[in-house]
């Protein structure tokens, strides 16, 4: 059996997803970092200091990242939607999200022209991966473990920087740790040893990705790839510090990002242009020459294709056991942020995060009333219903200018850029979360995706009916794969055992002569996957005559 399969000049592609990190690297200008294979990787690319993720914590931004879409316009943004709620059952997790039926991971693009797409290994997209996203995910998955020539785009997560490192039981070794009367603190964190020990093993583990990037860069020198490989390599969101993660602040956002494009991008060059995490899959689709679906919310940053943004947007919502909106857009210079709970504090009810030693601190100084000046910025009460912060005299995001009359015209222009942004791609932030799982999951039962059938096509059955289990058809045969259910991608294999590799299905598969069995099965997201179905199609010559004994 084979599958035409549209012939392209396409880039390998390569991404280093990092966690819980903001551009605390050598490269970006931090003295204390040891990081030097991601300063290498960025003298031999491009660095943007103006990157940021669409929300301060990992699923909602990787739900954006892995469909190109902001994460309030899908049902995604609650984190998590796979939280069990001991304390309130009557919450409605946990449960996938179920985003409209267009939405598709933009890996399914990929893979649908020659890319051998692969996920090493973490996901967290606020709904179960689909069979139709990954050539591999899981921990072995590798460019590596891919057949012929076909292009590669491939993703490694090292997750040694999460914030949970920075747990006293959580420290790694390193040869040689960071010394935690060296490091510098925001102003907004109390300067205590435990603070500085805890940042200090952040750094500690910004080593240890270090050294596992250079590992991944190594083996694409040591396969010859370098020249045709394009790498990204950023960070979910920004750092895991009290007033960071779970945050729109820059702290909270503000993430790294490097691209090395071998002959495209100026070595040791800098951008300046504004960029956000939800643009890097249509960035990616557009190096590998594939059409923009027009639904994709994110934009180009690279190639003929690259558009400059005004705004990047960001979004807080319910958090754990927790409910916030809050809202904000970032030009070059301001930020402005919307509380729609402002009679609510700052810091709700999150007990994981409560397991930061720095967040213990500042509760413990916090009762002994001892913090003082921005260190209480977090306990002021109750919330401004706006803030608005100059980033350039106030990197740190500690002055409120909102009611500066000085700054009337920036706070009415972002405030209108925010409401633009809401209207154009919708905010389902206003609706109760518990009203959205049960359109999502009617009765509370999780729907499930129609099981394909196939449909053969041949001088004997032109389409009009489907196919038996053990089906003979006349040479020439293709076999046509439809599911009832909208949006559903489906996925077909001719290997018979449980490891069996599952392709895209695209387009109608043209049978060789001889017996070929074809399993199939679908899925849409936030869907059951569906049952399997498979059929064995015997292929005869028109002019075959069948021997008697």
């Amino acid at each position: 059996m084979s599958l035409r399969k549209k012939e392209l000049d396409q880039p390998n592609i390569l991404w280093i997803s990092l966690e819980d990190t903001s551009p605390r690297f050598g490269c970006y200008g931090d003295q204390i970092a040891r990081t030097p294979n991601i300063d290498r990787l960025a003298c031999e690319g491009r660095r943007y200091p103006n990157a940021f993720s669409t929300a301060g914590v990992c699923a909602p931004s990787r739900s954006a990242i892995i469909t190109g879409m902001y994460q309030t316009s899908i049902g995604t943004h609650h984190m998590r939607t796979a939280h069990t709620n001991q304390h309130t059952p009557e919450m409605p997790t946990p449960y996938s999200a179920v985003p409209p039926p267009h939405v598709k991971t933009f890996t399914e693009y990929l893979r649908a022209t020659r890319y051998y797409c692969t996920n090493n290994q973490k996901t967290d997209y606020q709904f179960t991966p689909p069979l139709t996203a990954w050539d591999e995910c899981n921990n072995q998955a590798h460019w590596r473990n891919r057949t012929g020539d076909s292009p590669f785009f491939s993703v490694f997560n090292p997750t040694v920087t999460h914030e949970s490192g920075m747990w006293t039981n959580n420290r790694p070794p390193v040869d040689d740790p960071t010394d935690p009367d060296q490091v510098t603190l925001p102003p907004y964190l109390p300067d205590t040893p435990k603070t500085r020990q805890a940042l200090a093993r952040h750094y500690d583990n910004l080593t240890l990705a270090d050294q596992q990037v250079g590992q991944i860069l190594g083996e694409l020198e040591e396969d010859g790839l370098v020249e045709n490989t394009i790498v990204f390599l950023w960070s979910d969101h920004g750092e895991g510090l009290p007033r960071g993660k779970r945050w729109p602040y820059d702290a909270g956002i503000r993430i790294p990002l490097i691209v090395r494009w071998p002959g495209e991008l100026t070595a040791g060059s800098t951008s300046e242009n504004l960029i956000s995490l939800v643009d890097l899959g249509p960035t990616v689709l557009s190096l590998a020459k594939i059409d923009l679906p027009s639904h994709l919310h994110g934009q180009p940053f690279l190639g003929p294709e690259a558009t400059e943004r005004k705004y990047v947007f960001a979004t807080r919502d319910r958090y754990d056991e927790s409910y916030d909106m809050v809202r904000a857009t970032r030009d070059k210079r301001y930020k402005y942020i919307r509380n729609f709970y402002p009679e609510k504090p700052y810091l709700l009810w999150i007990p994981y995060r409560n397991r930061h030693p720095v967040m213990q601190e500042m509760w413990r100084l916090h009762a002994e009333d001892k913090l003082k000046g921005p260190e209480n910025v977090m306990f002021q009460h109750p919330r401004p219903v706006e803030e608005l912060y100059d980033l350039e005299n106030d990197p740190y995001e500690i002055e409120n200018l909102a009611k500066n009359t000085e700054h009337k015209s920036t706070l009415e222009r972002l405030r209108k850029a925010l409401d633009n942004w809401r209207n154009d791609f919708g905010d389902m932030g206003e609706i109760p979360e518990e009203q959205m799982v049960r359109q999502w999951w009617p009765d509370g039962v999780q729907p499930q995706t129609a099981t394909p059938i196939f449909i053969p096509i041949s001088n004997s059955n032109f389409g009009m009916d489907t196919a038996s289990e053990d089906e003979t058809l006349t040479f020439p045969a293709i076999v046509q794969l439809h599911c009832a259910t909208q949006g559903a991608s489906i996925a077909y294999t001719t290997e018979a055992n449980q490891q069996a590799q599952w392709q895209l299905y695209t387009e109608p598969l043209r049978l060789q002569e001889g017996t070929t069995t074809l399993r199939t099965k679908a899925i849409r997201i936030g869907y059951k996957e569906s049952e399997e179905r498979s059929s064995t199609f015997t292929v005869t010559h028109p002019n075959q005559t069948s021997i008697i004994e």
